[in-house]
Formats: structure tokens, C-alpha cells, sequence
């Protein structure tokens, strides 16, 4: 998939809770429609961004993992 991507968010070596409030902050700090880019070493996020998402409301647009990171596209609704 070819996103054009509005930020980044490098949360790799941080370790539950910090990816997800870290993300929190962005998305404060992030005008709506716009795609944030998450990426994270910490395998709880695989639980706890989708959840993030549902429970804000915003789209999770995509989801990979490669052998040393889980990233995530998000769009701020």
C-alpha cells in the first residue's frame, strides 16, 4: 500500500504504557485526516494500539510487522 504518510512516531525500546501515550500526545498534536505512521518493538502494542483505535474512534489503516518492528498506519479522525 502507497500512503503518504503525515508523521512519524518512533516508540522503538519503549515499553508498555509509553508507545500508546506517546501516540496519545500525537494525535492531540495532529490535525484530523491526517496519517501517522507508529512504529514500535514492544509486542503489547499489537493489543494495545487497535485498541486505541476503537476506543478513540480513529482508523486503523494498516498493520505490518517485520522481523524487528510492529507499524502501524493510523488516520486521525
Amino acid at each position: 500500500m502507497n500512503l503518504k504518510i503525515d508523521k512519524t512516531l518512533d516508540a522503538s525500546g519503549l515499553l508498555c504504557p509509553e508507545p500508546v501515550m506517546m501516540l496519545h500526545k500525537t494525535m492531540r498534536e495532529t490535525d484530523s485526516g491526517c496519517l501517522i505512521e507508529v512504529i514500535s518493538t514492544d509486542p503489547s502494542t499489537l493489543r494495545d494500539i487497535p485498541k486505541f483505535c476503537l476506543f478513540l474512534g480513529h482508523e486503523l489503516v494498516e498493520q505490518t510487522q517485520t522481523e524487528k518492528n510492529y507499524i502501524f498506519y493510523i488516520r486521525k479522525t
